[in-house]
């Protein structure tokens, strides 16, 4: 299969080595730690259920097949409204599934 050029830039972030925060940012953080937890506003936070798998990398594998997969109209759909690359935010999703349950077989 012919490669393709693409505009995609992949960012990675060194979590022990977080970029600095700004003084706005530590402003903002510092009241929202002095807040009560029921006062925080978390209406806008999206849904995450209790499973071990939500949590997926965003890291994509170097080799991927093609494949014709059936998938529910409303998973679908949910996915599309995402944006774009919404096809790489299943493949992660599924990937996480499985590094889970294969952490747990062990």
């Amino acid at each position: 299969m012919p490669t393709k050029e693409s505009n995609i830039v992949k960012r990675t972030v060194d979590l022990k080595n977080p970029p600095p925060l700004t003084a706005g940012q530590k402003a903002r953080l510092d009241a929202v730690a002095a807040m009560p937890d029921a006062q925080i506003d978390d209406s806008d936070a999206p849904f995450l259920p209790d499973a071990v798998w939500t949590k997926a990398a965003v890291q994509l594998p170097h080799t991927k097949r093609q494949i014709t997969l059936r998938i529910d109209a409303e998973v679908l759909d949910f996915f599309k409204h995402t944006g774009k690359r919404y096809q790489s935010r299943i493949n992660a999703v599924l990937r996480s599934y499985v590094q889970a349950h294969k952490a747990h077989a062990k």
